[in-house]
């Protein structure tokens, strides 16, 4: 039986890279995390969850792994990840490490001897196949935009790429393949890491026999060819039964194309994984075309996918709680008003994060409400998916003007702006030129001005973080949403036993009416302690009722 030390952890997510540079390179590294060890542990969280730091050409943020036993040089040492990792258990926290099971780099030495010959014993660690009348296998969408196949005329076959042309898909039909897996895992698993984030885990068991996707809708090709394959409860089986278990490690598979139908049959307690990441909320704005596609959404919906995959996650396996990360735009620019009522919104949506059920994910600097950049052309994108979404863009006659408002609304440059530390020249992240420009409002939004004020959207994130830690009602209660708040109000209850809580949230500029059952308590609130009538805008209160 797994340990459920996760069901009442807070993680906090580092994207290594925009983090803290140590040696003045411009990119951020593990002994920059290690210089934020206290500031980490001031925040109260039970984990660090850390994106790949695995040696990587680089074509998309490390998630291309050309060796998994290696840490990537820019990121420092395994010495380094040692240290960070003995440190980290020191202060009391728990590391979990990003693996990427679906694919790997066309760098790695697997993917390099494939590619030689049709015969080459590597050749089935991957997906290759002809073409089919001289055009491509199938009509499958890449993720980054173009087909997901690749020819390679050495061998006159085309390779499957669910994502760049440089993440050639692995192929987990080849029992030599998922040996090889098994082993990374205990490698690291060796070392003492406490928790696996898998990567695209719904993807990794494939549909062979290829069949075109019958829809333009890109999400939906996502879920009926791509997730949810034939065998991958049986490979998740034989993962955790062969290496999980005999470490009681903690696994979190992203799920993208996992529906709330099908998401338990992932969570099995014996042969399943502790959690998921599902996106019914942060897909909800995409239309067909995907990222660059943008549709509105209403709270209502919103509040609609919260409940639906509460009542999933009810009777069998936990659930992740998250509204932003390294591959979405920052939270309080997308679900709240970054604006007028920047402040407001940014404890609003930590009020949220904290007070549902299921693991809180906090991505760095929305703990002191970073917001999304601004890219003044697409030339000042680092992001494969958006320089390859301006490509599809140009074709369709999209000027880079439109393009860019786009972008800068839905890319995810947004999310990895180096960390604001400070007011100074490259916010306190680096002496060097970082390998990203800073957004210019770390003058004004940074850790240190907000360590100095009890008011900040830092210290309520640290009070929200107490709240949850200190009543167990809003770590594992029940979840009842309130029906008929209207239009802009999120409220909920908390139940377990005699312990009764309510949250209630007004996303809106306005103020609007709610009452407030009798005997009420206000146990926290972003425009302070005192009782109000009605919600004020983007006001957040959380009250224990008796």
């Amino acid at each position: 039986m797994h340990s459920d030390w996760y069901k009442h952890a807070v993680v906090y997510q580092i994207y290594p890279r925009s983090f803290c540079d140590s040696n003045g390179d411009g990119i951020g590294d593990l002994r920059g995390i290690l210089s934020k060890l206290d500031y980490i542990k001031s925040l109260g969280v039970d984990a660090v969850w850390l994106n790949p730091i695995y040696k990587s050409p680089n074509d998309d943020g490390g998630y291309d792994i050309s060796d998994y036993h290696a840490i990537q040089p820019e990121f420092g040492t395994m010495d380094d990840f040692e240290e960070l990792l003995a440190q980290l258990h020191a202060h009391g926290i728990r590391l979990i490490m990003d693996l990427v099971l679906n694919h790997s780099s066309d760098e790695h030495r697997w993917f390099l001897e494939s590619k030689k010959s049709r015969l080459s014993p590597y050749r089935d660690y991957y997906f290759w196949r002809d073409g089919k009348d001289g055009k491509l296998p199938n009509n499958w969408p890449s993720f980054f935009g173009g087909s997901a196949w690749q020819k390679d005329e050495n061998t006159d076959q085309y390779y499957l790429h669910l994502f760049s042309r440089k993440q050639p898909d692995l192929n987990w039909e080849s029992p030599a393949l998922r040996n090889e897996m098994h082993a990374i895992m205990r490698f690291w698993l060796d070392k003492g890491v406490d928790g696996l984030r898998l990567d695209v885990i719904s993807a990794i068991s494939k549909r062979t026999q290829f069949p075109d996707t019958d829809t333009t809708d890109f999400n939906e090709t996502i879920r009926k060819y791509y997730a949810n394959g034939p065998r991958l409860k049986e490979f998740i089986a034989e993962a955790r039964q062969k290496v999980w278990d005999r470490y009681n490690v903690m696994t979190v598979g992203e799920g993208p194309g996992i529906t709330p139908h099908n998401a338990s049959d992932y969570l099995d307690e014996r042969n399943g994984l502790s959690m998921i990441f599902h996106f019914g909320h942060m897909f909800m704005d995409q239309g067909p075309g995907g990222r660059f596609d943008p549709i509105a959404w209403t709270l209502n919906d919103f509040k609609k996918i919260f409940k639906i995959w509460d009542e999933a996650f009810a009777t069998q396996g936990w659930g992740s709680v998250f509204l932003g990360n390294h591959d979405f735009p920052r939270m309080v620019s997308r679900w709240g008003n970054d604006q007028q009522y920047w402040e407001q919104s940014s404890k609003l949506l930590i009020t949220l994060l904290l007070s549902m059920r299921g693991t809180p994910f906090i991505f760095q600097g929305d703990e002191i409400g970073m917001t999304n950049t601004v890219l003044k052309s697409v030339s000042d994108s680092r992001d494969i998916e958006t320089q390859n979404g301006w490509k599809a863009a140009k074709v369709k006659g999209i000027d880079e003007a439109d393009f860019l408002q786009v972008a800068n609304r839905a890319g995810r440059d947004n999310a990895r702006t180096p960390m604001q530390w400070n007011g100074k020249p490259n916010g306190g992240f680096s002496v060097g030129e970082p390998w990203m420009p800073l957004n210019p409002n770390t003058i004004t939004i940074n850790v240190e001005e907000q360590r100095k004020s009890p008011h900040s959207v830092l210290s309520y994130f640290q009070s929200m973080v107490r709240l949850r830690k200190q009543n167990t009602v809003l770590r594992t209660g029940a979840y009842e949403p309130l029906a008929d708040t209207g239009e802009n109000v999120f409220a909920f209850w908390r139940k377990a036993d005699a312990d009764t809580i309510l949250v209630a949230l007004n996303f809106s500029d306005a103020p609007v009416h709610f009452a407030t059952p009798p005997g009420a308590s206000k146990l926290i609130g972003n425009y302070g302690a005192e009782n109000s009538t009605g919600l004020r805008p983007w006001e957040a209160a959380v009250y224990r009722v008796a």
